[in-house]
């Protein structure tokens, strides 16, 4: 089977904290990771990171440059930044909790499989 092509999205708030999502779902559930998911057949990069923010976040953004990938076992991820728009924080779909964390707070989440280095490599640690 082939590589599974998916997105996730970066995004900072004004305060520059980080967007993380708790995964509910396999695989790495329990685990803090950035909100993202599988790409569907037929969308773009862009168009599926905007489904699954809004999915996973219930945020509404726009994706702006591709800032990294990462492969993950058969799962090759390419990450954007993100630029909110509209919505309300809510966690859904594979996330069970979804929050805002500052680089303390990000310190101490157990983290999915190379996230924190993949962010550092990318400078898109939280800013505080």
């Amino acid at each position: 089977m082939g590589a599974v092509r998916c997105v996730g999205g970066i995004l900072h708030d004004p305060d520059g904290r980080l967007l993380v999502i708790r995964r509910g779902h396999e695989p790495g559930r329990g685990l803090w990771s950035l909100p993202g998911g599988r790409v569907e057949p037929g969308e773009s990069d862009e168009q599926a990171v905007v489904r699954e923010m809004r999915e996973e976040t219930g945020l509404e953004v726009r994706p702006g440059a591709l800032v990294g990938m990462v492969v993950r076992g058969r799962y090759e991820i390419y990450d954007y930044a993100c630029e909110v728009t509209g919505g309300t924080l809510r966690p859904g779909d594979d996330a069970d909790e979804a929050r805002w964390v500052d680089a303390a707070a990000f310190g101490t989440l157990r983290l999915t499989e190379g996230l924190a280095e993949a962010l550092r490599e990318w400078d898109s640690l939280p800013r505080r």
